[in-house]
């Protein structure tokens, strides 16, 4: 097939730290290129790829020197330049989550696959996405898709990487490296970092923090997280690389995931599993979906439960969590789940809600 992934430009595909959309986008495309599909990528120059890229902006939008730019405009200039090359594809697969492409794609949108990434919970949003009821998606949980259940559904996907791209350590834990929990992400009020300190600290183990901090989350960060970092019981080690990435999740005791929003994934979780390091998350989102409870961690509702979760998670065997990882999300099961959805696409007749 002749394939068009519309990556976000927000960050390069892959990104050098943050930013699971973009991972997951580059995953697909290397993985539909080996199996010999003609992919084409748009997204921000300097994207690694195995795919053809076709650069859309000079540079990710967070990358952007200048002091304002327009996410708006730079995503509109790009789905101008997929829709004058739209012949030239058998499908168009477009990850972005605000939907601006529609009104643009609605004249072929037999042949357009939509993967929002981000939350579907906007009170005005059913009723605008009901004028385009021929557009196909597909959601990344079932959680996610929940507010907005009359849409076009054709699959559910969840999130794969390759299996061998993350191990567990042997010798876990390196030499001379004290148990602690991990807290990876982004700090903010939906993160919730402030509660993953709090656990830590009942629970008697130190935690490790490795997050980006976005402008609008500063005022947040210096008020809630900043005076609590001692370099002890609670140390920020910045936003990490991927190739910190091992031994910052594989020496881990588990990885806190407090989350107080509905997270329609969550990257890093599977991140961690694929480690065999145990994730403690709270019961949001696509949490129940993702972690297997009792066995690749534990789902939690409050506080108290998960500071009584930690000596549990810690009883867990590493490498049942692993097997979780490789049996449920490796980018091989990914991609062929991708490839049947593309197959549906042309060949409906009314919206099917149908889960892969």
């Amino acid at each position: 097939m002749r394939i068009a992934q519309v990556a976000p430009l927000f960050e390069m595909v892959p990104p050098s730290a943050y930013g699971g959309t973009e991972r997951i986008i580059a995953t697909l495309c290397d993985h539909l290129v080996a199996r010999g599909h003609d992919v084409t990528l748009f997204a921000a120059a300097g994207s690694a790829t195995a795919a053809t890229l076709v650069e859309s902006r000079a540079c990710g939008l967070r990358e952007d020197p200048a002091p304002r730019v327009s996410p708006i405009a730079a995503h509109l200039a790009m789905l101008d330049q997929v829709r004058a090359q739209q012949a030239e594809f058998d499908v168009i697969h477009c990850h972005l989550s605000h939907f601006q492409h529609f009104p643009l794609f609605e004249g072929f949108a037999a042949k357009t696959l939509t993967t929002p990434h981000g939350r579907l919970d906007y009170a005005d949003l059913p009723a605008a996405l009901a004028r385009w009821p021929d557009m196909a998606m597909n959601s990344i949980s079932l959680n996610q898709r929940q507010p907005l259940s009359q849409a076009n559904w054709v699959a559910n996907i969840y999130h794969g990487l390759p299996r061998d791209l993350y191990r567990p350590l042997s010798g876990r834990p390196a030499a001379g490296i004290a148990p602690y929990l991990a807290f990876i992400g982004r700090f903010s009020r939906d993160k919730r970092a402030d509660r993953a300190i709090a656990i830590a600290k009942a629970a008697g183990l130190p935690l490790k923090l490795a997050a980006k901090i976005d402008d609008d989350d500063r005022a947040w960060f210096h008020r809630e997280i900043e005076p609590q970092i001692d370099g002890n019981c609670v140390d920020y080690v910045g936003e990490i690389s991927e190739a910190e990435k091992p031994a910052f999740l594989g020496n881990a005791a588990a990885l806190l995931f407090p989350i107080d929003w509905p997270e329609p994934f969550g990257l890093v979780v599977i991140e961690a599993m694929a480690h065999g390091t145990p994730v403690i998350a709270w019961r949001n989102g696509a949490m129940a979906e993702i972690v297997d409870d009792g066995v690749s961690g534990f789902v939690v509702d409050t506080l108290e439960q998960a500071i009584a979760a930690v000596p549990l998670t810690l009883a867990l065997d590493r490498g049942e969590v692993r097997k979780c990882f490789e049996r449920r999300f490796d980018a091989a099961r990914m991609v062929d789940d991708y490839v049947a959805a593309y197959a549906v696409l042309g060949r409906q007749t009314e919206p099917v809600n149908a889960v892969f």
